[in-house]
């Protein structure tokens, strides 16, 4: 009998090659996101006129890197794509449940906004979501979906919202960058009935990395200058710090103020910077004397954290040695990122959590490898009743 001992917070699905095609109505299908291969024998993801990604570097694990992905769903690890085959992989590794999350519309469903088309966009997202249903349905105790948000529309989002906790979906997905979208500020009254969908259902809100506006000449400029793995190098860590933007603005927001039940998660950013972030935005708030212009702010915004927001962490070891308890056990979680290029695969996964947290307690390693994330996501233990 497997032993169980990990919760993995973000991993990603690879899309099948018909997962549009097949479902959206025949009037969408020539600009609905679809495969083609080119005289390489490479397979692409195309969003209407758009080349976005090469399917293979979404599933390098085991089998590739950023540098050499597969060609194909035939180079894979069929974990990336076949449900089956991923609760076979999880049983190796001692994985109980893994949290999903998409690739082809973007971290943050933003990508869908190429399309230009209102309806086709809606359509777009409503059809990922009933996808990884069916997906998740392999396991529906061990394969917890995250709802795609059209967050280009309130009322729309907040209806799928809805209607995919009624199928089962454990947390919402939303952009951490909503005004380089054209859309407003976080802090604005505008996304309150996000807020209060999210709260009142109980399902924490997924700010991954990469959720904002990836459309910049910047990288090509870097890759032209500093070769293209070097300026992908760059890039990836930059997200990283994005992330750390976005929970500034957020803890100065006011949404936590005036939602103190909602949740939010940090995905794929790492927990090194957090205890920085934290100290700098607490020495700002109170040597600018901001409650005195907020009076809504009624406690520090290191407090605010610990009370609503959770980081990811995978493949560091200096965060998980030193920083633990600057972070806070209850706001870490684990994840392996499956099957991304920066995921954790294999032997990988057990000597990272070996080393980074060989000084920890038992209880403390619980938390952060299973009991925060049970918790968040009400995970359906391996012994409960089915």
């Amino acid at each position: 009998m497997t032993t169980y001992s990990i919760i993995d917070v973000d991993t990603h699905v690879t899309e099948v090659p018909d997962l549009w095609s097949k479902r959206v109505p025949a009037k969408m299908r020539d600009a609905a996101p679809r495969v083609e291969t080119d005289s390489a024998g490479r397979a692409w993801w195309w969003l209407g006129q758009h080349r976005i990604v090469s399917v293979g570097l979404t599933a390098t694990a085991g089998t590739g890197d950023f540098k050499h992905p597969p060609k194909g769903y035939d180079d894979m690890h069929a974990g990336a794509f076949d449900p089956h085959a991923r609760l076979k992989y999880m049983d190796d590794m001692g994985i109980w449940a893994m949290v999903l999350y998409p690739n082809v519309g973007g971290f943050g469903a933003q990508d869908f906004l190429r399309l230009g088309d209102p309806e086709l966009m809606l359509t777009c997202v409503q059809v990922y979501n009933d996808w990884q249903t069916e997906w998740a349905a392999a396991d529906s105790r061990r394969l917890l979906p995250i709802t795609s948000t059209p967050f280009w529309d309130v009322p729309a989002a907040v209806r799928e919202i809805r209607r995919c906790a009624a199928m089962g979906h454990k947390g919402i997905l939303f952009t951490g960058d909503p005004q380089s979208f054209g859309q407003p500020i976080l802090g604005d009254r505008h996304w309150d009935p996000l807020w209060e969908v999210a709260v009142e259902l109980d399902l924490p809100v997924s700010f991954h990395i990469g959720s904002g506006n990836m459309e910049s000449g910047l990288l090509r400029d870097k890759i032209k200058g500093y070769g293209r793995m070097a300026a992908f190098a760059e890039v990836s860590v930059g997200l990283f710090l994005n992330n750390g933007r976005q929970l500034c603005d957020l803890l100065m927001s006011g949404v936590l103020a005036r939602f103190p039940k909602i949740k939010f998660v940090s995905v794929e950013s790492g927990i090194g910077w957090v205890p920085f972030v934290l100290e700098a935005l607490d020495y700002q708030f109170l040597g600018n004397h901001v409650a005195d212009d907020r009076p809504e702010f009624d406690r520090l915004p290191s407090e605010y954290f610990a009370k609503n927001i959770y980081a990811c962490y995978w493949f560091e070891q200096t965060a998980p040695r030193r920083l633990l308890d600057k972070v806070g056990v209850d706001n870490i979680l684990f994840e392996t990122d499956f099957p991304h290029p920066t995921s954790l695969f294999g032997d990988e996964v057990h000597a990272r959590i070996a080393s980074g947290l060989d000084d920890c307690d038992e209880n403390t390693r619980h938390k952060i490898l299973w009991g925060n994330a049970q918790k968040l996501y009400k995970v359906t233990p391996p012994d409960a009743a089915i």
